[in-house]
């Protein structure tokens, strides 16, 4: 397999998608934590309407794979379990460095935290 290595900047503002194809938002961000080096969250800007009123959520980077074709973020959540997800607005983000905070994030989308992995 060929690596594949792009611009973080370059990430922000793609199309998310779930594999059914459904419209998921936007990157609004990528989260990298700083001691591990691992991008640990995608916060996905979903809902309201033009940008406006827009919920964020954060999701475990790896629920994402990226399309290279298409150019847009696929993940295997559907619109229903997003739309119920722990969300914020763009003017009071949670602490993502709180380890407590993230492992709910984590275990709500079903996955273990990369911190409690014996490797990431």
């Amino acid at each position: 397999m060929e690596r594949q290595i792009i611009s973080a900047s370059t990430m922000v503002g793609d199309e998310v998608r779930n594999v059914e194809g459904e419209d998921l938002g936007n990157i609004e961000e990528l989260m990298i934590d700083l001691d591990s080096g691992y991008l640990a969250f995608a916060v996905l800007s979903f809902g309201g309407f033009m940008g406006i009123a827009d919920k964020l959520y954060a999701v475990p980077f790896d629920t994402l794979t990226y399309d290279f074709d298409e150019k847009v973020f696929i993940v295997d959540i559907d619109k229903q379990t997003l739309e119920n997800a722990p969300a914020f607005d763009k003017n009071h983000w949670p602490d993502m460095s709180n380890m407590e905070w993230g492992r709910n994030i984590f275990n709500y989308y079903g996955f273990e935290p990369y911190w409690d992995r014996d490797k990431f």
